[in-house]
């Protein structure tokens, strides 16, 4: 999904592309790289080639030669002739200038946990190829070379999820690719195609040869926020798409409770515009347009409805108010990841034009942390919101007419209908709120002899974002079963039949026959989705569902489709 703010007054333009495997190789050095395009090479094997334009490598060819002739004259550079951290003031002669970058790989091999998704290590590499293609680094095209081939080859090295504080960037994660690209140790393992190999024997499988890391290799190879951008790339492509299908949801739950579509009229927008706001008021017009379940109030009118309020409660009426600082706060996000993306993010940086090294720091993962951190803030937002329409949904005081808990059956009196899934879902929904707390704040100051004292926990903070997703998917899930449910009910209340699929807007039709087909049932006339409790067992749909969503199936197809315009 690519969200892109326009102009003035106009709105956002989303549009929710699914990815597939693609042929279209994606050119490392030439143009800066996008979300999509990580997501592409990480998740669908999407081939990635460095750039054969003659500035770029001698660009890059350059830096290694600045290195090699500073190291030939002794000139003081950090971590080149020097120690690293609160022990730069150890002096390394030039002799020992390729040893030092060999043993920071070794001392780093200190990750624990469990190992990161393959995805997310194969983005770190994609990231660190553009990093260094760069030509500020100092590391010779053999080396960059070298994760080329892994990505293409589909060999992927073993990484750990804890390790990293993100200060010198992701320094522990990154030890453990540089050690399988170079063969350092049986120690060090991939993923070759499924199969799991030490790193000497994929590289023989490979064909190609160990190699000694020559000075600043080391340094470069580990020094930045690869990982962790790698990571938060892929969390921002779900997070889209968890957006998208809260609006589906929320279109269909709105179709479900009767709601009207005035609250979304274009002139009440202007009024207030925000970008996120207007495209949330806009998408939902469009979702709801041609729906025979809503209240069609576009024209201004105002109906008494009995002991019901004459407008819809805040949940369905502020709904654009809410979600369009997400929406806001979601591009931003992204933006900021595809800065990271697209930097040069470790120390010292060679500046070859003017033949200068400079010290600085890059690598401190800081709008990765706190993106991230955000992020996860936003999810949380997303679903408490879900949460407020399930409530509405079940309870008779507020759903204008649906049965309590939506109960499919109405002559059975052993009937609960979807209770037990609210409460899972209100299981969920806190765990997502809590997982919106800061990380970036949270950290050591007293880090590696107080050299790292001030760090951004971008890779801790990352990972989590990614465990929040996971729950997300989950939540979304549900979300979804209880707007497939409403619906059904909602159109016996109009129509005397429970097949809602000619009743609902023709944006939302497909959404809803996705939900239904992904758990192998399609609309009856005689019954809604959920008709007796002992006819299923709604685990297994929630399972269905959120393992559709993970794979970009036929519900993410869907919410394409509908939000493509």
């Amino acid at each position: 999904m690519n969200i892109t703010s326009l102009k003035d007054n106009k709105i956002y333009h989303v549009q929710l592309s699914t990815i597939k495997p693609s042929n279209q190789t994606v050119i490392v050095g030439r143009e800066n790289l996008t979300v999509e395009q990580v997501v592409r090479v990480a998740r669908y094997g999407t081939q990635a080639c460095i750039s054969d334009e003659q500035q770029v490598l001698q660009r890059v060819e350059s830096s290694s030669n600045y290195i090699a002739e500073a190291v030939a004259n002794g000139q003081p550079i950090y971590g080149v002739t020097s120690g690293f951290g609160g022990m730069a003031n150890v002096v390394i002669s030039p002799e020992s200038a390729a040893i030092l970058q060999n043993n920071l790989i070794r001392y780093h091999k200190t990750g624990t946990g469990n190992k990161l998704p393959l995805a997310d290590v194969r983005a770190a590499m994609l990231l660190r190829m553009n990093s260094h293609v760069q030509g500020a680094s100092g590391i010779r095209l053999e080396l960059i070379r070298r994760m080329e081939t892994f990505l293409n080859a589909n060999v992927t090295p073993h990484v750990y999820e804890f390790g990293s504080i993100g200060a010198s960037g992701d320094l522990v994660p990154l030890s453990y690719i540089t050690g399988a690209l170079v063969g350092l140790d049986r120690c060090y393992t991939v993923d070759f195609n499924g199969e799991e190999l030490d790193a000497p024997t994929a590289l023989d499988r490979l064909g190609l040869p160990p190699i000694q890391l020559q000075p600043k290799e080391g340094l470069a190879m580990m020094n930045g926020t690869s990982v962790m951008t790698g990571i938060a790339a892929n969390c921002v492509w779900d997070a889209r798409i968890l957006l998208s299908l809260a609006m589906g949801a929320h279109a269909l739950m709105i179709q479900g409770l009767n709601g009207t579509n005035q609250s979304f009229h274009e002139f009440i927008h202007r009024c207030k515009p925000h970008p996120g706001q207007k495209w949330a008021a806009s998408q939902m017009l469009e979702l709801l347009t041609g729906s025979a379940l809503i209240r069609n109030e576009l024209d201004g009118s105002h109906d008494y409805r009995g002991d019901q309020p004459i407008q819809d409660r805040y949940s369905l009426r502020c709904l654009p108010q809410y979600l369009g600082p997400i929406v806001d706060g979601i591009e931003q996000i992204a933006k900021q990841i595809e800065t990271e993306i697209n930097s040069v993010t470790d120390n010292p940086l060679i500046d070859v034009d003017n033949q200068a090294s400079y010290h600085g720091g890059n690598f401190l993962g800081q709008y990765i942390g706190t993106g991230m951190d955000s992020l996860r803030y936003y999810l949380g937002l997303l679903t408490k919101h879900l949460d407020v329409q399930i409530a509405m949904l079940v309870a008779p005081e507020f759903n204008h007419g649906l049965p309590a808990s939506l109960v499919g059956n109405p002559q059975r009196s052993v009937n609960m209908g979807l209770k037990g899934l609210q409460i899972t879902a209100n299981s969920l929904m806190p765990l997502l709120s809590f997982y919106g707390n800061s990380l970036a704040d949270r950290f050591p100051t007293h880090a590696e002899q107080f050299n790292q004292n001030i760090n951004s926990q971008g890779f801790g903070s990352a990972n989590l974002t990614r465990s929040s997703l996971e729950i997300g998917r989950q939540y979304l899930a549900i979300a979804l079963m209880f707007g497939v449910q409403a619906v059904d009910l909602r159109n016996y209340l109009i129509k005397g039949h429970y097949d809602a699929y000619q009743s609902l807007s023709p944006a939302t039709q497909q959404l809803y026959l996705a939900v239904l087909k992904v758990i192998g049932k399609s609309p009856t006339a005689d019954k809604p989705y959920v008709w007796n409790d002992d006819e299923q067992f709604l685990d297994e749909h929630i399972a269905r569902i959120t393992a559709d969503i993970a794979a970009g199936g036929e519900i993410v197809q869907a919410v394409s489709e509908l939000l493509s315009n």
